[in-house]
């Protein structure tokens, strides 16, 4: 039995050259979108090497929550000010820059924006170093003054990434404009690296003691000093921020790029114009919703700080994979076809939109599904060694497992916020966040009570729901429906293998675990490998006969892409 090969644009009449094109249009997107999933996935490895790395020396103790909070304070800023408005405003707007001035122009806009962005974050960086003692416990006032104080100078550590942060963004938000995927997709890798590399070279040189915090670990190695050793890590984070911001430098003409002051240059206006809605949303998110889910988190257990991150961790595996890697791959192209007013143009703009879903729909929930059944195995695999016990497993496990049920939901409303963004309308998804952050707000404190910890989990699921719940239906109406997309039926299908996976893993998994044993990490290694294996061609199996297209669709652009 063979696959079919879909027609990815979905109406049985259409123009065969438009038709052509948009099969080309298609075939670069997913190649762009297998580059970002690949350093994602790249950097999702790393970023699980740093945990690992990180849960082995010091566990989940206030040192790590300490940590956590000088990391929280620059990486909230650099969100709200930067980060979150790359593909909300500076891709849109320099796309625009070269369309129509071409790369001279955009060489111009550049200096512009660098050195208003310079200049920004350098004085926010000089008020981090003054002011972190108030900082702190403003985020964490639930953490112990010991946790508080290591937090303090912790953030004078990490304070200045800052600036290497937000130039990074700019440099790789101009690479986006022009179609350069590579070196952007892995900065993550960049990043993470040097966080493991650094912890690891200058850990053994502090004092080490074969217990921590009175927690007594079956190890045959030391762990780290919570209070000197986690500095380390903290430099690390500084060093990737810097290395990340340098990987983006060889695909720009920096010698091109000069200081300018020219900061009413009507493409800055413009992207000012489109900042400010998202700018909203964010600044709800960064001081009230993160402050809120902190201050709660650090109210449950120790750790809980910690715990809750690790599980984020997880979670942001399939969504940067999956979701993150599509939604960036299509931004530029449905920015332009939505700048045409033509009929073909706005055409092309729903088919490309509904690839990209119904790409994100397969490939999302198997990838849910399997992280849900083995998340045990998996979290035990990662963490379970040094000062990570199994007490902590199973709570990080039921905390990955809440946030995975909203993990589909996340994944399309991503792609659904960036077609708003690419048609720029940053106002909508705005007041669609705010109305989500509320019923998170609302979810996180009627349940805390009774679930505690797992409440911020549950709230977030929650929020995922109502923000793709709203997109979709204001996007519809918007643009006047979706166009004959298949991605009621592609949903179904997809729901319908990720299901028979999942009960086939509920049957074999016990026995699994015990033919193989869980008693080393070699074991366990071979628990999860031999599980993803075997469920995973359990889901492609169901798939084949259900004649799911556009798992057919990539795995033959694969297998062309090899034999070439």
């Amino acid at each position: 039995m063979t696959l079919e090969t879909p027609s990815l644009t979905p109406d049985s009449i259409v123009d065969t050259t438009a038709q052509g094109e948009q099969e080309r249009t298609n075939a670069r997107l997913a190649g762009a979108s297998g580059i970002l999933a690949l350093g994602n996935i790249c950097s999702r490895v790393l970023g699980l090497v740093r945990e690992i790395v990180l849960t082995y020396l010091f566990g989940a103790s206030g040192a790590v929550d300490a940590l956590q909070v000088a990391i929280i304070v620059p990486k909230a800023i650099y969100d709200l000010l930067i980060g979150g408005h790359i593909n909300g405003a500076f891709v849109p707007v320099l796309s625009d820059v070269i369309t129509r001035g071409g790369k001279a122009e955009l060489w111009r806009v550049l200096s512009a924006l660098i050195s208003l962005v310079s200049a920004i974050v350098a004085l926010l960086v000089l008020l981090l170093e003054l002011f972190a003692p108030q900082i702190v416990p403003a985020v964490a006032p639930g953490a112990d003054i010991h946790t508080q104080r290591l937090a303090v100078d912790l953030l004078r550590l990490t304070a200045p990434a800052l600036i290497f942060m937000s130039l990074f963004a700019v440099f790789s938000g101009a690479l986006f404009a022009l179609r350069s995927f590579t070196l952007p997709a892995f900065a993550g890798v960049v990043f993470n690296g040097c966080i493991v590399l650094v912890t690891l070279a200058l850990a053994p040189s502090l004092a080490l003691i074969p217990e921590l915090e009175g927690r007594s670990i079956a190890s045959p190695f030391l762990v780290a000093r919570p209070s000197a050793g986690i500095i380390v890590v903290a430099v690390g984070w500084l060093v990737g921020a810097s290395a990340q911001m340098l990987l983006q430098m060889p695909g720009l003409r920096l010698r091109r790029l000069r200081p300018s002051v020219n900061w009413r240059h009507p493409a800055l206006t413009s992207i000012g114009l489109l900042y400010l809605p998202v700018m909203l949303s964010l600044i709800i998110d960064t001081l009230v919703i993160r402050p809120f889910s902190y201050n709660l988190a650090s109210q449950t257990i120790e750790g809980g700080i910690a715990i809750m991150n690790w599980a984020t961790t997880l979670v942001q595996f399939p969504q940067g994979l999956v979701a993150t890697a599509i939604s960036v791959a299509i931004l530029p192209t449905l920015a332009r076809q939505s700048a045409e007013m033509t009929e073909a143009a706005q055409k092309a703009f729903k088919d490309t939109l509904g690839l990209g879903l119904r790409l994100a729909t397969t490939l999302i929930l198997p990838a849910a599904t399997g992280l849900f059944v083995l998340a045990v195995p998996i979290i035990a695999l990662l963490f379970e060694n040094g000062a990570f016990l199994a007490a902590d497993t199973e709570i990080t496990a039921t905390a990955l497992r809440l946030y995975l049920i909203g993990l589909p939901f996340a994944a399309l409303d991503l792609l659904l916020v960036y077609a708003f963004y690419a048609r720029k309308d940053t106002l909508r998804p705005a007041l669609v966040g705010i109305v989500s952050l509320v019923c998170y707000l609302a979810a996180a404190l009627l349940l805390f009570e009774r679930f505690g910890l797992f409440s911020l989990m549950i709230a977030d699921s929650v929020k995922h729901f109502v923000h793709a719940s709203i997109s979709a239906v204001l996007l519809w109406r918007r643009l006047g429906g979706f166009g004959p997309q298949r991605l009621a039926r592609t949903g179904l299908k997809s729901a319908f293998a990720s299901l028979i996976m999942a009960g086939f893993a509920l049957v074999t998994l016990p026995s699994l675990s015990q033919w193989i044993g869980t008693t080393n990490i070699l074991r366990e290694l071979a628990l999860v490998g031999l599980c993803a294996l075997l469920y995973g061609g359990v889901f492609l199996l169901v798939a084949r006969i259900l004649k799911i297209h556009e798992l057919a669709w990539l795995l033959k652009l694969l297998r062309e892409r090899l034999s070439s």
